[in-house]
């Protein structure tokens, strides 16, 4: 089978376009067929050697956590799923990677049925920034109707999932992103758009009761100066340290939790996500798709930043 395999870990140009032999599955597992694969940062930042502790395997290694393909065929064990039945997934997070291939193994609790409103495309991109969008809001941070929800980088692959499912539940959604995404979040639902090129979302914002920081830094310390009393920030990139969340609770009582992006799979979170794309409350923006050798490509475009939405590998276009 065909795959991208990392040589080094010194960058994207260590990734190679490599033949390799076809995976078995154990006796729990699925052998997928892969159609598609999302593309996130933390691919680029596992080439550069960075969060070197979520690669289990040696290198050569395959990169990728999450595919949209069909089921190839099942171990012994499985009565879930049966061959040719259409799933999309997050595989092994942290682990062993391995969806930037033309096949890959899993287990049933990493995977669901595709669904069928979704292209193999669209739903590539679905698993990782929809459980971490659904954990961040409804988990963390509680929400519910009439709350105030500040989403910083409101167009990228997290955000505008987050602004999907604040909307959906009677939210009052506020965006940050640069102007040619305003339309873009206007179409999601948003109430406010603040153009953070144009000014400080703070000297126009306040009372909110949730922010979803995918941006850290000083976005963050930022962010609580907008927050009313009791509210809850939750921060992707970076773990502020104990005694600045110390610091906010007491000057600001402001709840801060860092929630990594890098969310391990959880069947019951994938399921509603994918429910919610059937009632037509979610779907998946995918701005870029490109074949599997052009995978360094893709991973160097994702470091760039300003994706709107997500990109993925698409394997049936080589």
């Amino acid at each position: 089978m065909k795959t991208i395999q990392l040589t080094e870990t010194d960058g994207t140009d260590a990734l190679t376009y490599e033949s390799v032999p076809r995976p078995k599955p154990d006796n729990d597992e699925l052998l997928v067929r892969v159609h598609a694969a999302g593309v996130n940062p933390l691919d680029w930042l596992i080439c550069r050697g960075i969060l070197p502790e979520l690669r289990d395997e040696p290198l050569p290694w395959i990169p990728g956590w999450e595919l949209s393909g069909v089921v190839e065929s099942v171990g012994a064990d499985v009565t879930e799923f049966e061959p040719e039945d259409a799933v999309c997934g997050m595989v092994r997070l942290p682990g062993a990677g391995g969806t930037f291939a033309e096949f890959t193994t899993m287990t049933v609790d990493e995977v669901t049925a595709k669904p069928p409103s979704l292209s193999h495309t669209e739903a590539a991109g679905l698993p990782m920034a929809g459980q971490t969008a659904f954990h961040a809001l409804y988990q963390a941070s509680e929400l519910d109707t009439g709350q105030r929800v500040l989403v910083h980088a409101a167009a990228g692959g997290v955000g505008h999932m987050a602004v999907q499912f604040a909307t959906n539940t009677g939210a009052h959604v506020i965006g940050t992103a640069s102007g040619r995404n305003e339309q873009f979040l206007r179409r999601l639902g948003i109430d406010e758009f603040v153009n953070y090129r144009e000014g400080r979302f703070e000297d126009v914002i306040d009372d909110v009761d949730i922010v979803l920081d995918s941006i850290g830094g000083e976005v963050l310390e930022r962010s609580v100066e907008v927050a009313q009393s009791g509210g809850v920030i939750v921060t992707l990139p970076d773990q502020p340290a104990a005694d600045t969340i110390e610091r906010f609770q007491a000057e600001h009582d402001v709840k801060v939790w860092f929630f990594d992006v890098l969310t391990e799979s959880d069947p019951a979170t994938l399921q509603s996500v994918t429910d919610r794309v059937e009632r037509g409350v979610l779907k998946p923006t995918i701005s870029g798709s490109y074949p599997l050798s052009k995978a360094q490509e893709a991973l160097d475009k994702s470091a760039e930043g300003h994706v709107r939405g997500k990109l993925v590998l698409d394997l049936t276009a080589e």
